[in-house]
């Protein structure tokens, strides 16, 4: 347990993605609070990075709300964390949803983006839901820390993968369908020592609002969600021993969120009855910071 004054004990990954089984504590992906009302039931979706964190839970929730649920993951660095969301979504999926699964996948690369909406579509014959999630960041004390092949890398899978899943996915998504990106709290009020990452999440932004606009007339919808700062494997796997366990104090409600404190942002935004005027915005599940939207 942390002591008294820290959010939580320090720790450090040295290696990303992070995984979510070494965490102290787990991050929590669930709530008996949380009331499913297949919002969801029927749909198809596809969770990018979804085997931890903020992704596992939007699994999670999809589940339970009725859908069935595809995610992508890391080969190798994520397994264990994949095979337990695996197992969270075997139990949580209703009766009419059919069986996960999980595609491993380097999403920084259009032909892998293909296989995995191939894979999906094999599997379950469309799309209703793209939840582009996945992501990376990197510290750097100074803009010239950050050289051509890291901010190349950076924007592969932040952005690079969120334009090659929905130019795949697309062809098997319909009127009603939902695309879903996750930016972060930082493209609205910067970061100084995550300028990569933060730059990319700003990116995102202006993709979700071109994209929404891009597609309206074809009655699918695109939103964004800007969580922040939010307990997830990123977190021990770029920041200090020392910053784990202060982090999430500097918002109004001087915490770190958990996974399933955002995950019904994406549900809401997901369900077409319950957002069907809402497209190009983007929720702000942040703690409390106050932000020009």
């Amino acid at each position: 347990m942390a002591s008294e004054g820290q959010q939580f004990p320090p720790q450090r990954q040295e290696r990303q993605p992070g995984k979510e089984h070494v965490m102290d504590p787990i991050p929590q992906a669930t709530s008996h609070d949380y009331k499913p009302a297949n919002k969801l039931q029927g749909k198809v979706a596809i969770v990018t990075g979804g085997d931890s964190g903020i992704g596992r839970s939007v699994c999670h929730c999809f589940a339970l709300e009725g859908a069935t649920v595809a995610f992508t993951y890391v080969k190798g660095q994520e397994d264990k964390d994949a095979q337990d969301t695996l197992k969270m979504l075997r139990k949580a999926k209703s009766n009419d949803a059919k069986d996960p699964i999980a595609v491993p996948a380097d999403l920084g690369f259009d032909e892998n983006c293909k296989t995995v909406v191939d894979e999906v579509v094999k599997t379950y014959g469309r799309i209703d839901i793209l939840v582009n999630n996945a992501a990376e960041q990197y510290k750097a004390s100074s803009v010239e820390e950050i050289d051509e092949e890291r901010l190349l890398r950076v924007f592969r899978t932040n952005i690079f993968s969120y334009f090659f899943m929905v130019r795949h996915a697309l062809k098997h998504m319909s009127k009603g369908s939902s695309i879903i990106n996750t930016t972060s709290v930082n493209a609205f009020k910067g970061h100084a020592t995550l300028l990569d990452y933060t730059s990319t999440k700003g990116a995102i932004v202006a993709f979700t609002r071109g994209l929404a606009l891009h597609l309206v007339s074809k009655g699918i919808r695109v939103n964004g969600v800007a969580p922040g700062p939010i307990w997830t494997p990123l977190i021990p796997a770029s920041f200090s021993e020392e910053e784990c366990t202060k982090f999430g104090s500097e918002v109004p409600m001087a915490r770190a969120g958990q996974p399933i404190e955002v995950a019904p942002c994406y549900v809401f935004l997901a369900s077409d009855p319950d957002s069907s005027y809402i497209t190009g915005q983007t929720l702000h599940p942040n703690g409390g910071t106050v932000v020009n939207a």
